[in-house]
């Protein structure tokens, strides 16, 4: 139960912040560009953040209602991590939720390869966003083969578990 709980924190803790930081993306991209032209970095990054930055200033300058969408998509990363506070609790009977997980991870890989060109982003950047799938898999996958094994241990059920089985079939 330990590990299933240290690795779904870490799952929790990585969408709570990447939610926690799509609210003030203006500042925040001022702040990379800005150490990015006094840090060695590569050219083409510096050129794309710069051009991310003035889009974000322009368009919230001019349309501040349109980072009400990137509002939207803070709060769904905060709303997913309290899904996982299912197979927290009950990892067994919500093995489901981790499955789900799964599957949104795979699905930002489609996701990324056919919106990142309609959306005119640079090829390079595209195995970033994939990233997030890539290493948000790992823990679930991990998580999921610890219910698995805990599931099928003799004293896999615990009183919270076995009192949801017998209530269902009351």
């Amino acid at each position: 139960m330990r590990a299933i709980r240290v690795w779904l924190a870490i799952f929790i803790i990585g969408l709570v912040l990447s939610g926690a930081t799509a609210f003030p993306l203006v500042s925040e991209v001022r702040l990379l560009t800005f150490v990015l032209h006094h840090a060695p970095a590569p050219d083409a990054l510096v050129v794309f953040l710069d051009r991310v930055r003035e889009g974000l200033l322009t368009t919230d300058t001019n349309y501040p209602f349109i980072a009400y969408g990137t509002d939207w998509l803070a709060f769904a990363h905060l709303v997913i991590a309290v899904a996982f506070v299912g197979p927290w609790r009950d990892p067994i009977r919500n093995i489901w939720v981790i499955e789900w997980g799964m599957i949104c991870c795979v699905g930002i890989v489609p996701l990324a390869l056919i919106a990142g060109p309609i959306r005119q982003l640079p090829w390079w950047w595209l195995p970033i966003d994939i990233s997030f799938g890539v290493f948000g898999i790992i823990p679930l996958i991990i998580v999921h083969r610890l219910i698995k094994r805990l599931d099928s241990a003799p004293t896999a059920h615990s009183p919270i578990a076995d009192r949801h089985t017998v209530d269902d079939h009351a």
